[in-house]
């Protein structure tokens, strides 16, 4: 094969089809020269993936692979362009012992639009997360937190405990085993009751006759009487 002849008509043929962007750089002791790449829309906005692949020659190019340098990378932070170089050399093992160069460059647009439409969809899916993360977050602020039954009886214990409810219902109970006397007579019905079968029952009482006889033998002082008056009689006189 006439490596310089295939060189040759290489670089002119590209010359035509990038014409105005493909750049010579050097000519001895093998062609080295420069295309740029880019995204669809990086032109019109200025947002997208570009940078210029140069490629140098070697002595039995197509036989061998040309050697590929990826320079004035733009918008290439979140990018490794030694991906983009690995791509680039796979593609140039499938074509060996053909002029590739175009085909490289081919290879190389299409990848940067792969790429950068997939750092779109992932920013858009950041922006979508943080969008549903800000509605989630506003609409818990109307809806609250969700109530179940742990959380309430947690709630509750907590709150009693706060207040002292606990140490304020232990000393209801033990007052309320200290009745008064009213509360007494009220719970117990039998002590209204006593008065009253005392009374009827005569014959629980009995006195003894036998104390009031001989009552002409006790001497018994009218002055010993608080009622009485001189000069009145227990007796009133005809």
């Amino acid at each position: 094969m006439d490596y310089h002849y295939e060189q040759t008509s290489e670089v002119e043929a590209l010359d035509s089809i990038y014409y105005g962007e493909m750049k010579i750089l050097e000519t001895e002791p093998y062609h080295k020269f420069s295309i740029p790449i880019m995204s669809e829309g990086y032109e019109d906005g200025g947002e997208g993936l570009s940078c210029q692949l140069t490629f140098t020659y070697t002595a039995k190019y197509p036989d061998e692979l040309p050697i590929v340098e990826i320079d004035n990378e733009e918008n290439f932070d979140d990018v490794d362009k030694n991906q983009l170089l690995d791509h680039l050399m796979e593609q140039g093992k499938e074509n060996i012992g053909m002029v590739m160069v175009f085909t490289l460059v081919s290879a190389g647009q299409e990848w940067l639009n792969e790429k950068w439409d997939s750092m779109k969809r992932e920013k858009e899916e950041r922006v979508l997360a943080k969008l549903r993360a800000d509605e989630e977050a506003e609409q818990k602020r109307f809806e609250g937190t969700r109530v179940t039954v742990e959380s309430f009886l947690a709630w509750r214990k907590q709150f009693e405990n706060d207040m002292g409810i606990p140490a304020k219902r232990e000393r209801e109970g033990k007052d309320k085993n200290k009745l008064t006397g009213k509360e007494l007579f009220l719970r117990d019905t039998t002590l209204n009751e006593s008065d009253l079968k005392f009374l009827d029952d005569g014959d629980a009482v009995k006195v003894d006759e036998s104390l009031f006889q001989d009552l002409d033998d006790l001497d018994i002082s009218d002055e010993d009487d608080e009622d009485y008056v001189p000069g009145q009689s227990g007796s009133e006189s005809d």
